[in-house]
């Protein structure tokens, strides 16, 4: 039996949706789309904007789960849910409160490498150790999200 299995032995049937590897995969490159959105921002407003750091970090988060959203809504779940303004309002507002879960564990990560480990990344004479702690925190706040979006916000167990 390989590793899926097992896992899928261990999961009850009305979950097994979030094993689909092609839903996963459309997740992980909307992710993908969103790190580098988060990235972007999170550059911008730290190193340009002189923002501090944990504001920059949350300015970039909240870019990329709107453009994520969208992506999402048309693309990754685009056969679930109601395509109704109000329905599509309601997945939105939804999808922030499932959403911060993975957003509250990604803030405390990214807070805890930027402020406990002393590492620098010094590219060019300016240290971009925080880009490496944000790609590390968006990693782990992606396995949250997608287990808590999948099930609450598009319902792929349904």
């Amino acid at each position: 039996m390989n590793p899926l299995d097992k896992i899928r032995y261990m999961i009850p049937d009305y979950l097994e949706p979030l094993l689909s590897r092609v839903q996963f995969g459309k997740f992980v490159s909307v992710g993908a789309v969103g790190a580098i959105i988060d990235t972007t921002v999170l550059t911008t407003t730290t190193l340009i904007l002189n923002f501090p750091d944990l504001l920059g970090k949350a300015a970039g988060i909240e870019a990329a789960v709107i453009i994520m959203f969208i992506i999402n809504e048309r693309w990754t779940f685009s056969n679930k849910g109601s395509p109704k303004k109000i329905q599509y309002i309601k997945r939105l507002g939804k999808s922030h409160v499932v959403r911060s879960g993975g957003i509250t564990i990604q803030l405390i990560v990214y807070w805890i490498l930027i402020q406990w480990i002393d590492i620098s990344v010094i590219i060019i004479q300016t240290d971009l150790w925080f880009i490496l702690a944000s790609f590390f925190s968006i990693g782990l706040a992606m396995l949250v999200n997608y287990t808590f979006e999948s099930i609450f916000t598009w319902k792929v167990h349904n």
